[in-house]
């Protein structure tokens, strides 16, 4: 399968439109639309309904496919890049919001101490944009974040020869407004908060589809959507009323306007882990080595 015909592929679905696939990609809109029809050729199925333009159902089955597929190509690109083009003295730091913590920032400043004039750049991103940062070369390191029963790794998808470090484990809490009846709880059951009103904000909190993994419960249905990686914004829309959401303790403590009661049953923890390709720059290995409390020559 032709990765350039799948990307276009994605493209066009991504922007339900032949001329916007075109644009994005700097193709013209003839070469979009014949790399669909190789594309459909090869695989020898309709994939894209024309007007309006759509998946057909071989093409959503496709699609499930071609975003893992394609990141897959494009960490292979970026690992082979690493071996020939390594910046000692540069780190990009990818990492979700909750993840960057006090603990990180003071790694941060122990690495800084120990690098002469290192480049450092810190990029707040959503969970599943951290991950591709990391193997497409973007960034060095990343750290995501999610709820897991104590000691067990966290959900990922395939990251090929990338490693992962537990960095942490802390308090799970919910949010709720400061006046709510719960506020004052000592702790809570998530079960007991399943037809409760949730924010659905999966880039900050711990995304609400995980909770109903977790609490093996259907539920924890969304009130209202938050886009974005800004904590701050998701505190002030908990404080308003509209709706629950789930946060480590360190972080839900430092937030204002909402009450963090920390999460009693089932046994879950907030944990976050390190990802970094398998032959990491030196400044990468060093961080990895100060956040998870190891060596840097064993991170």
């Amino acid at each position: 399968m032709d990765p350039h015909l799948l990307r276009t592929f994605v493209a066009v679905l991504d922007q339900r439109s032949f001329s916007g696939a075109a644009a994005a990609l700097g193709y013209t809109q003839s070469a979009v639309s014949q790399h669909i029809a190789a594309l459909e050729t090869d695989l020898g199925t309709r994939l894209v309904e024309r007007r309006p333009v759509a998946p057909t159902p071989a093409g959503a089955r496709l699609l499930e496919h071609a975003p893992a597929l394609l990141l897959r190509l494009d960490a292979a690109r970026a690992d082979i890049a690493r071996l020939h083009h390594a910046h000692p003295a540069r780190l990009t730091l990818a990492c979700s919001p909750a993840a960057l913590g006090p603990a990180v920032a003071q790694a941060l400043a122990g690495l800084r101490s120990a690098t002469h004039a290192l480049d450092l750049e810190v990029r707040v991103l959503g969970r599943g944009a951290v991950i591709a940062d990391v193997l497409t070369g973007r960034a060095d390191i990343g750290l995501v974040d999610g709820a897991a029963a104590p000691n067990d790794p966290l959900p990922m998808p395939d990251l090929g020869p990338a490693t992962t470090l537990a960095a942490a484990e802390e308090t799970l809490t919910v949010l709720f407004p400061g006046g709510h009846p719960l506020a004052r709880r000592r702790t809570v059951r998530l079960t007991d908060l399943a037809h409760a009103q949730w924010i659905d904000a999966p880039d900050t909190a711990v995304p609400l589809e995980r909770l109903r993994a977790v609490c093996r419960a259907d539920g924890f249905r969304p009130r209202i959507r938050h886009r974005g990686t800004d904590l701050h914004g998701l505190a002030a829309l908990a404080a308003a009323g509209h709706g629950l959401a789930a946060l480590p303790l360190p972080v839900a403590a430092a937030l204002p306007g909402v009450a963090a009661v920390p999460v009693a049953e089932p046994r879950l923890v907030h944990r976050t882990e390190l990802v970094h390709p398998a032959n990491p720059t030196a400044p990468a290995r060093q961080l990895a080595g100060l956040i998870t409390g190891r060596a840097a020559a064993d991170a």
